[in-house]
């Protein structure tokens, strides 16, 4: 049975800040309804979600107003609320995948023949064609995405809250995870509220659309309403909407992103040689047979289903995993100063000078109290004055939209919030090689503008930069060449210019 989600005058502030992250609104969502929720990062899309299923913690923040679910203040004790978040990390709680899809329905009492018999389906229907013992830690970021979706299928809910359920999954298996959801919705009836980015996977399947704003609700109404509307039209882009069939900016590749010839690739910085990658403790490779060279100035996209090994590549790149087999070796150019060639075996105060690495989940490496100092620490341990620190600084911060939030602690910041300060953190002190994992998941048009414009500054200055992403218009933007994992046929080259640098890729049969 679907439940209704009723505000009025709700709103909800973080106890370090002065405007409500969310709110004041009213709203009325009735029972059964499919809406899609939009709006600027930071606009408090993801708080509302939270709210609804009610796991806003009291002590991080003040709620005003009143929010109710099925005539009832949000208790996720009830069972009543599926919620899938934003970053898959912050939901695997067991280290077995079919522990954690049978966990909902083992709070919900079913018994254990039903839970026994529904893992294995809701599995297979979120496109984990895994056992139910396969290990949790051996998952992709999208294949947890998955597992998550996957306990939400099980459970069967009266509301399905869901916070970019696609942002990391690859854009071939996007459509079938939404359908999967979608069926999930049609055989319940559910309410179902759903936060994406990726418009035009969902418009022609939502009941309404409701843009969120700083200041509450910018506009609602059939998608098709707001979306064909041309007084609407300039104020969503300056929401930073998505458009349908519309790119947010010119896609730039090759030298064209850089100008003339004046900025030809420089020399090599990193290089591997069969090289094949794995996360610890496994017995098999999930990428094998690359041989890469990556040069100054070069972008480097890592693309391929997941699961087909891309964030480890990444990670082993940046010297953060040992090599299964093979070697990656750092040229003179990025070595200099360091004794041994392979960044895996270099101390980290080395390694950090010279590799800057952006993780998956961004909160995970945030390591001071406030925006600003965030992104002071890299240039400071670089050794820069505290005037170029400041310079460096304040240019980041107007360049991705933080300006206002200098003070904030970064784990107070909305989930696209925190991969801009991710990003920028690593940015900050120009590496001479950046590795990204999925650097622009969670932004809106004018942010995600506001990143490539950025790493075409990155590259510019010399530095290569390593993307792992599904976005490819992203991509296209950064004049991004090709290194596609999980398909033995589809070695290319990826030097521009007529360079050496070439790739190959190929898979472990896995």
């Amino acid at each position: 049975m679907a439940l209704p989600i009723t505000a009025a005058g709700f709103s909800w502030t973080h106890t370090d800040r002065d405007r409500p992250a969310v709110g004041p609104f009213d709203l009325q969502i009735t029972a059964g309804e499919k809406v899609l929720l939009l709006g600027a990062s930071g606009a408090g899309k993801s708080t509302f979600l939270h709210a609804v299923a009610g796991v806003l913690p009291e002590e991080s923040g003040e709620a005003t107003g009143e929010l109710l679910v099925g005539g009832e203040r949000p208790d996720p004790r009830r069972g009543n609320t599926g919620l899938v978040l934003q970053d898959p990390d912050s939901q695997v709680i067991f280290s077995r995948i079919g522990d954690d899809v049978a966990f909902g329905m083992e709070n919900l009492g079913l018994p254990s023949e039903t839970i026994k018999a529904q893992v294995p389906r809701s599995l297979r229907a979120m496109g984990l064609d895994l056992p139910p013992e396969h290990p949790s830690a051996a998952l992709s970021g999208g294949q947890k995405q998955r597992l998550a979706l996957a306990g939400i299928h099980a459970m069967a809910p009266e509301v399905i809250v869901l916070d970019e359920p696609t942002a990391n999954i690859d854009p071939a298996s996007a459509a079938e995870v939404r359908d999967a959801v979608l069926t999930v919705q049609a055989e319940t009836q559910a309410t179902m509220l759903v936060v994406e980015h990726r418009v035009e996977l969902w418009i022609d399947h939502a009941d309404r659309v409701i843009v969120l704003g700083r200041d509450g609700i910018v506009a609602q109404g059939p998608p098709s309403q707001i979306f064909s509307d041309p007084d609407l039209t300039e104020t969503l882009i300056d929401c930073g909407i998505w458009m349908p069939r519309r790119s947010p900016t010119p896609r730039r590749g090759g030298i064209d992103r850089i100008g003339g010839t004046s900025c030809r690739l420089g020399e090599v910085l990193l290089r591997t040689h069969r090289l094949s990658v794995a996360r610890p403790r496994m017995a098999a490779p999930t990428a094998a047979g690359l041989e890469l060279s990556l040069r100054a100035g070069q972008a480097l996209g890592i693309v391929g289903a997941n699961g087909a090994g891309k964030s480890t590549t990444a990670l082993t790149l940046a010297g953060l995993l040992p090599e299964f087999s093979g070697q990656v070796s750092a040229e003179a150019a990025l070595r200099e100063g360091a004794k041994r060639a392979r960044p895996f075996a270099w101390p980290s105060k080395q390694l950090a000078a010279r590799i800057g690495m952006v993780f998956q989940e961004p909160a995970h490496q945030f390591l001071t109290s406030s925006v600003a100092t965030e992104l002071e620490l890299g240039p400071r341990l670089a050794g820069w004055s505290a005037a170029e620190s400041q310079a460096r600084v304040d240019e980041l911060l107007e360049g991705l939209g933080l300006t206002g939030l200098t003070q904030a602690h970064p784990q107070s910041l909305s989930g696209g919030e925190k991969r801009r300060l991710s990003v920028a953190a690593m940015l900050a002190p120009r590496p001479r090689v950046l590795i990204v994992d999925e650097p622009t998941f969670g932004q809106d048009a004018l942010t995600w503008a506001g990143l490539v414009e950025m790493f075409l500054d990155v590259l510019e200055h010399g530095s290569a930069v390593v993307a792992v992403s599904h976005d490819q218009a992203f991509l296209e933007a950064i004049g991004a060449d090709l290194l596609e994992l999980g398909d033995r046929s589809s070695a290319e080259q990826a030097g521009a210019n007529g360079s050496d640098s070439h790739v190959r890729a190929g898979d472990s049969g896995e």
